[in-house]
């Protein structure tokens, strides 16, 4: 055979083997990745258990269109089926005064309309809140899970296609403390494109360590809604001893 011929040959193989050997730098990185969502996924369930001792008040001002439509407070704790629930605090809310004629129905069908989309909405992100750490691992399984370092230690872990097609869920996670500091979602109702639902939550810690969402701001673009949402008053559910939160 050819000199020439050889040398090329020897090329191809030497070229061939390269590209099968593992890359180093992507081994490490993915490596870290799967480290992070590890000890994000116990960070999420050791705060999920913690958080079942405890008690707290939940304030919910919903916006449309930038005017306050509804300020609300409840009591909430964690039930036997490991749903959160919710007690109203204060009087109940006066109801609607009914108007007569064309204008009345035009208004009750709007009211009605309006309800229905606020149930679908809280349904929608019921899916994202709390974050669900086997879902993370599921999501990571199939390669749509993330990372990028940025400064002080705190990553960010990026999970596309978490309930949605195209939805995207990211946490600003302390990689030396083991806690979130922030969530986010990007998510819609039914089309992609007109109907975009986001979520974004700032995380603190209680006394012992615990990690909750201290505030949480909702924005439907389509219908002009926001939902403010702030957690206080935190205290342990056996001894009602206050948190300083």
């Amino acid at each position: 055979m050819p000199t020439q011929k050889i040398s090329l040959l020897v090329a191809f193989a030497l070229a061939l083997s390269a590209n099968l050997l593992p890359q180093p730098r992507d081994d490490a990185k993915k490596e870290f990745l799967q480290q992070q969502v590890a000890e994000l996924k116990r960070s999420i369930a050791a705060n999920r258990a913690s958080l079942q001792k405890y008690q707290w008040t939940e304030t919910t001002e919903v916006d449309v269109k930038g005017d306050t439509k509804k300020t609300e407070q409840k009591l909430c704790q964690y039930g036997p089926d490991g749903k959160v629930q919710k007690t109203p605090l204060g009087p109940p809310p006066e109801p609607p005064k009914a108007r007569r004629g064309v204008r009345g129905r035009i208004i009750a069908k709007k009211a009605d309309e309006m309800k229905d989309y606020m149930e679908r909405l809280k349904s929608l992100i019921g899916h994202y809140v709390p974050p669900n750490h086997e879902k993370l691992q599921e999501v990571f399984q199939t390669g749509k899970a993330n990372l990028n370092a940025s400064s002080g230690g705190v990553a960010s872990l990026v999970f596309t296609d978490y309930y949605k097609p195209g939805d995207k869920v990211t946490f600003a996670f302390d990689t030396a403390a083991k806690k979130i500091q922030s969530f986010t979602v990007h998510t819609y109702l039914d089309d992609p494109k007109t109907d975009i639902v986001s979520l974004s939550a700032n995380w603190g810690s209680l006394a012992d360590g615990t990690n909750y969402v201290s505030q949480a701001d909702l924005v439907s673009e389509s219908k002009h809604i926001e939902i403010k949402t702030a957690n206080s008053k935190y205290q342990k559910i056996q001894s009602l001893e206050p948190e300083q939160r």
